[in-house]
């Protein structure tokens, strides 16, 4: 039966035992010990005497009666074997009543010892993927079980957090992607696929197309980074992070170039971290590529490294048209775009950029901020601890200057 196999059965028969056989020795060991001091022996030697009236003269007459005696040593050692049997036989009644009230007492205990387990096993079952809001929040004493209780809140605390995050990311990614889809999806019905569209027409679908299906490429791809970073497979190593500023500000060179943008370096010397270069890398080409986008032409970005206490920091600063306060704090979440980011060119960007930076620099113990006025340009912050850092204090607050 499935309750000869439960826990709670186990500990009922362990408790029992325990009891039963502490019981046992207890009764054994005074039994002996009373055996030991009393001398217990039956009567050996038996005699018969004939019963005597005493005369108020002094003679005795005999009564005619006969009875057995025996010596006084005899008869106190024959009271005490009985007192011992009686002793035994009440032990052994004694045993299996407290055997039955064993039983009994080591399934309460048991049960008592094993509610909080089964107010974590309930709780488990009423647990599923799409509702994790549920906690065993068990109170009691400070022992085994509630550490056991605590710790499986908190593993549900996290797990919420990574489906709420995981549905957030799948609902934002689908509602991303249909609109590129739609407009793919008119284009066809409407030039590309008809035989009456003109050349013109067509050759504008063709374009419109482009952009989106553009716009869907960058879209996976930055998903498929932030995937990546979800996992934390990170490759941990030694990293200046001077060069890697200097190595995202190469690979933007093209498109600064291109719209007449002017790069400024101001890097510091034995900035060293630990990390993943190409993560890293890419977290402050994220930044560049928004400042290009947004910059005026003609304009200068600085791109600067440096040091504040046991903090490393790579900043870059842009001239374009900033960001108002009410959305500082909005610009690293995943699909935020500003409304500069959204007029600033017509190939609309997907919003993953700067949360992607942010989910880079958090995985390598650090923080990103941001620091800005509207009409007056933009400092992005991205602040590392160095591998000589020693104390806990926090990133700064202020800005870093070059």
């Amino acid at each position: 039966m499935k309750i000869f196999r439960s826990i709670r059965f186990r500990l009922t028969v362990l408790y029992s035992t325990l009891l039963f056989a502490l019981a046992g020795a207890g009764l054994a060991t005074a039994y002996v010990a009373v055996e030991r001091a009393v001398d217990p022996k039956p009567i050996t030697k038996r005699y018969e005497a004939q019963l005597v009236k005493l005369k108020s003269d002094g003679r005795t007459v005999p009564t005619g009666t006969t009875i057995e005696v025996a010596e006084v040593q005899q008869i106190e050692d024959e009271v005490n074997l009985r007192l011992m049997q009686t002793l035994r036989d009440y032990s052994l009644v004694a045993l299996g009543g407290l055997f039955l009230a064993s039983l009994g007492i080591g399934w309460v205990l048991s049960g008592r010892a094993l509610r909080p387990v089964g107010a974590i096993a309930r709780t488990a079952r009423e647990i599923q993927a799409t509702d994790l809001s549920r906690r065993i929040q068990l109170n009691g004493p400070r022992d085994e079980l509630r550490d056991l209780a605590d710790t499986i809140d908190s593993m549900l605390d996290r797990l919420d957090h990574a489906f709420r995050a995981q549905r957030q990311l799948i609902d934002d990614a689908s509602h991303e992607l249909r609109s590129p889809l739609a407009i793919i999806r008119a284009h066809l019905d409407a030039s590309l696929t008809t035989a009456e569209s003109t050349d013109d027409e067509r050759t504008q679908a063709v374009a419109s197309v482009d952009r989106a299906t553009t716009r869907m490429s960058r879209l996976v791809e930055d998903l498929l980074a932030t995937a990546r970073r979800d996992t934390d497979t990170l490759t941990d190593t030694d990293v200046d992070l001077s060069a890697v500023a200097r190595d995202a500000g190469e690979d933007v060179v093209p498109l600064a170039a291109a719209r007449g943008l002017r790069l400024r370096y101001a890097l510091g010397g034995e900035l060293i971290c630990i990390g993943d270069p190409d993560a890293l890398r890419r977290a402050a080409g994220n930044l560049l590529s928004n400042a290009v986008r947004l910059s005026p032409t003609g304009g200068a970005i600085t791109v600067s490294t440096g040091r504040v206490g046991g903090w490393l920091w790579l900043a870059v600063i842009d001239e374009g048209p900033g960001i108002a306060e009410a959305d500082q704090s909005r610009v690293f979440d995943r699909f935020w775009r500003g409304t500069a980011g959204r007029n600033a060119s017509n190939d609309r960007r997907t919003g993953l950029g700067l949360s992607i930076v942010r989910q880079i620099v958090e995985s390598h113990g650090g923080h990103a901020a941001v620091f800005s006025r509207a009409g007056a340009g933009s400092t992005f912050v991205l602040w590392l601890p160095a591998t000589d850092r020693t104390d806990d204090e926090p990133p700064p607050t202020a800005p870093p200057s070059p």
